[in-house]
């Protein structure tokens, strides 16, 4: 029973993954469409795409919660260091450590995946506002 409830929970979790990427593709162009649309008169120009103000701001977040973990991590060190050989102290700061490393992959990690979404969703280059130009050759 155990190995069926394991494979139907992994299978649905993988039609649940393919769908979420395929949908973020399909719905690219309404999601866009949509926040243009609510922007108001004094917004940003792009809210969306590699320049835009939710990818700053996620990646702010995202940085801050980076530096956080580095701190922690060094945090622990220290009480490793300091721990005196105390068993509780020592596996305290292991406990610190180990939670540091995580918290620090995990924002690895939702870095890679939120500008990966953003930018599947968004505009590829909004720098690029120019019209093409033409060139007129004399006959």
């Amino acid at each position: 029973m155990k190995k069926i409830t394991k494979f139907i929970t992994t299978s649905a979790t993988a039609v649940a993954t393919a769908c979420t990427l395929t949908a973020g593709k399909v719905m690219a162009f309404g999601v866009r469409e949509g926040a243009e649309a609510a922007k108001g008169d004094d917004m940003p120009r792009f809210l969306i795409g590699s320049d835009g103000v939710f990818t700053k701001i996620s990646n702010t977040i995202l940085y801050i919660v980076g530096i956080v973990s580095v701190i922690m991590l060094i945090w622990g060190g220290i009480r490793y260091i300091l721990s005196g050989g105390d068993n509780k102290k020592v596996t305290d700061a292991k406990n610190t450590i180990l939670y540091a490393i995580i918290g620090l992959i995990i924002a690895i990690l939702a870095f890679a995946i939120v500008n990966f979404v953003l930018n599947a969703i968004g505009v590829s280059s909004p720098t690029d506002t120019t019209a093409p130009t033409e060139t007129v050759t004399g006959d």
